[in-house]
This record gives C-alpha cells, structure tokens and sequence, in this order.
C-alpha cells in the first residue's frame, strides 16, 4: 500500500513540478457545477451520472458541457472497476463547437481512514476523439482525495482537499501533446445534505499546460451534489 499511494502521489503531483517555465501564463476565474448521480443497480453492479456545466471567460459565458457515465463492479467493499464514457461540448465563438468523445476505465479505491479522516484513490484512463481531428489520444489521470470530519463522531461537514495529475500517454492530431497536461489542486468542505447525498463547496486551481511555452491557470469556484442512493 505503500508503494503503491508514492506512486500515486507521483502521478498527481510531480507533473506540476517537472513542467518546463512557461513563458506565457493567462488566467481565468470560472465557476463550475458538478450534478452527479450514483447507487447500486443489482448486487455488486453500481453506476455513476454526471452532468458538469463549467462557465469561463470571468465566469461570464459557458466554457465547456460534460456529460459522463459508467457502470462499475464493486470487487470489494474498498475497490471498484468501471467503464464509462463522456460527452463534452466545446463552444467556439464564430465558429462551430468543438465535440469530445472519450471512453474510459476507471480504478477507485478507498485506501484506509489515517489521521481520523478518509484517503481514496481514483486511477482513470481515457481514450479521447476529437471533432477537429482524426487520431485517438489517450491520457492518464489520477486523484489523491482526502476527507477528515470538522466535528469528532459526525459527518456533517468535513474538511476536504484533493489533487488530481493528468499525464497525456502520446501527441495527436488535435493538439494533445506527450507529457504532462494539466493539476487540478481543490481545498474546501463536504456538506452532509441529507441520508448519503452530499454538497461540495471550495476553490479549485486548475494548471493546464498548453506547449509551447504557453500555460493556463483557472481559478475555480466549484459547486458538486452527489445524491446517492
């Protein structure tokens, strides 16, 4: 177990700390919601839905349209498997809205309870295609999540941080280079809702690495409800 969360805390966070200086940073403050739906289907057969609508550009016009879903096998009460995919819609304005099609497998593991919180894992591996070109680029994510209750025997509201590294696994056609690609870092609560379902409020700080010495930083106001039933 180790072994295997210092290579995850590799995977996360070193990309940011090997990506070369940029020359050019531009920022953005953005607002982004995260509906999600998940529970069980039959026995050990669960499912999650997403809709995320992300707004830019000062949070003044819609960025990006996510629509994701997967099925998964729960192989223990701590590990599940999944398959999903995602449809996300790029607005371009004056021109027609970029398209992506993305299938992925997805690994979460709830990897133990340290210091009186809860530290999971999410290992997922997208195939992605593109409207503006013609190759298949295939990215490796993975997020470190930790949680930990504000008050000692209650869940009501916890403290929560977490950072997701995002490493493209080869170049394409549509501008997706091999590397390091982008480091989502968020730090805020989880607030207990009602029964399972849960709101989470705080700052997200998303790097992305555009090449040629080009880097983007997000400023993220992000609201996420996941209803689970």
């Amino acid at each position: 177990m180790r072994r295997f969360f210092a290579c995850s805390l590799a995977v996360a966070v070193f990309p940011a700390l090997a990506a070369p200086a940029a020359a050019e940073t531009r920022e953005d403050e953005q607002v982004w919601v995260n509906l999600t739906a998940m529970g069980p289907i039959a026995g050990d057969v669960v499912y999650f839905a997403e809709v995320q609508p992300r707004m830019g550009d000062g949070a003044s016009r819609l960025d990006q349209l996510l629509l994701r879903g997967a099925i998964g096998l729960k192989l223990s009460p701590a590990v599940t498997l999944y398959q999903g995919y995602a449809h996300i819609v790029v607005p371009v304005e004056g021109g027609r809205d970029v398209n992506e099609e993305r299938s992925f497998q997805q690994l979460g593991w709830l990897m133990g309870k340290p210091w009186g919180g809860e530290l999971s894992s999410r290992t997922r591996l997208e195939q992605r295609w593109r409207s503006d070109g013609g190759d298949t680029g295939w990215r490796l994510r993975e997020m470190l999540r930790y949680e930990k209750p504000l008050k000692p025997g209650t869940n009501t509201v916890n403290a929560l941080v977490y950072a997701e590294g995002f490493l493209a696994l080869n170049d394409t056609d549509w501008g997706a280079r091999g590397g390091f690609d982008q480091l989502r870092s968020f730090v805020g609560v989880e607030l207990g809702v009602k029964d399972a379902t849960t709101v989470e409020l705080g700052y997200l700080n998303q790097v992305i690495d555009q090449t040629r010495g080009r880097t983007r930083v997000n400023h993220v106001a992000s609201v996420s409800l996941f209803f689970r039933h």
